[in-house]
């Protein structure tokens, strides 16, 4: 019971540490996968592709009030130079949109008149967008908020409202200056949120990256585009829209948006194209070039800028100066860390309007490949060796790496970096989850071995499991024999349940004493055994060790015979033979089937002497070689002249009486 509590309360504790590890990679790590793919990926094309465009649409133009601009017009400058730009698109290029990603929201007091002509030439624009910026803070006060926002509501677009996770996030929005807000014709809100395209944590990222468009928003209770929504709309005459959880819905166009509320706003992920060798990934005009351009074509003059490269193309305006002048709308995004936030303006149009979007595959898809493929790393650890499960989890993991690149190569967002992370994570844990299975079956085996052979012997087989093989050595070592006498007749008068009981009992308590004295089993021969001291453990007083083992064998016989006594069961009595000499030690056998054991005379010796205790009636014998080697301990009785079997010389043997501590 224990054991299965333990099993239960580690696979939780690895069950939620799978879970914090996918958690953490995929709102902090994923994030980072994601931007590597768009810029290296996405807006990249193989040679042999002549058909991907990675670079923004002709169809966009970009106006830039930048660094050569404000050298000639020193920043801030008079609204009034604004309608340069305006009259040059009115009177001479006519494009078919102009975007201007600004915001006014105060009135010029130095200069009344300006801010006049210029309000009057916003007025002339019908196609001019301009932009609004939602706020989360509420108005100071609520009175003109509620005029403000009644009067705004001039801007909200036709849609039916079927979303159920899209709250009003925005509780209020920079006011117009009331002469601009009447002037204005169309606007369209450039507030831009930071965040990961499916992150669970919230939209907004702490890496500040920006990769989504909000396309639409919604404001006390009314749906508001983004410069880009109004920009589509307006070049599809103003169609009616269907707003849900999941997408943007235009019925009278057959064409679908794709989106994803969250509790902040609707995100879009940005298509992003290539940047040019001017940052931009749209075509830039310097804005002085247009107003020189309007000034030349006022007096007749050839333009710097020909119109009509404009003609009926989408055209925003916008400011990318760098820091110091209040000009700066860089922002970090997947492709650069100082993006204009123009060119991400005109990456959002540009998407609408050629309905150029990126596929986001679902997230329970994502989860579900993820899962599959840890279900896949671990299997192949658990079924394959180590060098082949490695190899194949590194090519799943490669593979993985490379299919990811294809998809974003193809505008097909999908998971980059959780998979491999959680694949070797994965990894990890299989081979520790193998390492510990394989330990404990170790174990199990050893422990089960340890029932058949010596633990020494285990020990020394398993240090040299890569180089097992028939052989061995000569070493001086003492073999003991001990055999129970009339074992034969006694078991024909006890069942054979009976005598394996007390030979068990018999054994069990023998093997304590043998280890006690360095020795090991080598086999148990029926009712005898037969061990071996000084291999492979390596004993030089492996004689007198052997002796002292035999003489304490022969006490713990006598304390069992009174126990026995006790139950009923017969009595029984040893002999013990005990010689030292040369042997053959090591594995004995085929290549198949191996035993580990000792061979020569020393061991036939030992058990003739083994067998003698019967004829001169004695209880432990021990030859000349190993006399020598005990004699300073141990009171014996000589026997001289001994005829043994298989000799052709007589021998003394002795009798051990007594062992002398």
């Amino acid at each position: 019971m224990f054991n299965k509590i333990k099993a239960l309360t580690l696979s939780i504790i690895i069950f939620a540490g799978l879970i914090f590890v996918y958690f953490v990679t995929y709102n902090f790590v994923e994030p980072k996968g994601y931007d590597f793919m768009v810029k290296h990926a996405l807006t990249e094309k193989l040679p042999f592709d002549n058909k991907k465009q990675v670079y923004g649409s002709d169809d966009v133009m970009l106006v830039v009030i930048d660094s050569k601009t404000v050298d000639k017009y020193r920043w801030p400058w008079k609204r009034e130079l604004n309608c340069k730009i305006y009259d040059y698109f009115q009177k001479y290029a006519h494009p078919a949109l102009v975007v201007h990603d600004s915001i006014i929201a105060t009135l010029d007091n130095d200069y009344p008149e300006s801010d006049r002509k210029f309000f009057n030439s916003v007025s002339k624009l019908d196609n001019l967008i301009v932009g609004f910026m939602p706020s989360v803070a509420g108005w100071q006060s609520e009175a003109f908020g509620e005029v403000y926002d009644s009067a705004f509501k001039k801007f909200a677009v036709k849609a039916v409202d079927k979303t159920t996770s899209m709250p009003d996030f925005y509780s209020s929005l920079m006011p117009f200056p009331k002469p601009y807000f009447d002037s204005v014709k169309n606007a369209g809100s450039v507030s831009m949120l930071p965040g990961f395209i499916n992150g669970s944590l919230s939209s907004y990222s702490m890496d500040e990256v920006f990769r989504n468009h909000e396309y639409v928003l919604k404001y006390k209770g009314n749906i508001y585009p983004s410069v880009a929504m109004k920009a589509f709309l307006m070049k599809n005459n103003n169609p009616e829209m269907v707003v849900t959880n999941s997408s943007i819905f235009f019925p009278e166009l057959n064409c679908k948006i794709p989106q994803r509320t969250t509790k902040y706003q609707s995100i879009v992920p940005l298509k992003f194209y290539k940047l040019n060798k001017e940052g931009y990934s749209h075509t830039k005009i310097s804005a002085v070039d247009v107003m020189d351009s309007f000034d030349n074509l006022s007096k007749g003059r050839e333009p710097v800028i020909n119109p009509e490269i404009f003609k009926d193309k989408i055209v925003v305006i916008g400011a990318n100066v760098p820091a110091g002048t209040g000009l700066n709308d860089n922002k970090n995004t997947p492709v650069i860390s100082n993006h204009p936030g123009v060119d991400i303006q005109a990456t959002a149009i540009d998407n609408i309007i050629h309905n150029d979007f990126l596929k986001v595959l679902p997230h329970s898809i994502n989860l579900l490949v993820t899962i599959l493929g840890m279900l896949i790393v671990y299997g192949i650890i658990r079924l394959c060796d180590l060098f082949k499960s490695i190899g194949l989890s590194v090519s799943i993991i490669a593979g993985y790496i490379i299919l990811a690149s294809i998809c974003f190569y193809s505008g097909i967002v999908i998971n980059v970096m959780t998979p491999p992370v959680m694949f070797i994570v994965t990894m990890l844990v299989g081979y520790t989850h193998k390492f510990v299975l394989e330990n404990r079956s170790k174990e199990k085996v050893k422990s089960a071995m340890g029932k058949y052979m010596s633990e020494d012997v285990m020990k020394r087989v398993i240090q040299n499991i890569d180089n097992l093989g028939l052989g061995g050595k000569k070493a001086t070592v003492t073999v003991l024999f001990a055999d129970i006498r009339g074992f034969t007749s006694m078991s024909e008068t006890m069942s054979a349940q009976q005598v394996s009981e007390i030979l068990n009992e018999y054994f069990t308590e023998m093997e304590p004493i043998i280890s006690k004295y360095n020795g090991i089993i080598n086999k148990f021969i029926g009712d005898a055994v037969m061990a071996i001291f000084g291999e492979p453990i390596q004993d030089k007083n492996h004689a007198s060790n052997a002796v002292r083992c035999g003489y304490e064998m022969l006490l713990k016989v006598k304390e069992l015979q009174k126990k026995w006594a006790g139950e009923g069961k017969p009595k029984i009595e040893i002999g013990i033979g005990i010689n030292t000499g040369e042997v053959f030690v090591g594995n004995i056998g085929s290549v198949n089937r191996m035993e580990y054991t000792v061979i020569g005379d020393t061991v036939n010796l030992a058990s003739r002497l083994e067998s003698y205790n019967k004829v001169y009636k004695t209880k432990i014998l021990i030859s000349a070689s190993t006399y020598e080697e005990t004699k300073s301990f141990i009171d014996v009785m000589k026997i001289s002249d001994v005829e043994i079997r298989g000799k052709s010389h007589k021998m003394n043997i002795y009798e051990v009486l007594k062992v002398i501590d």
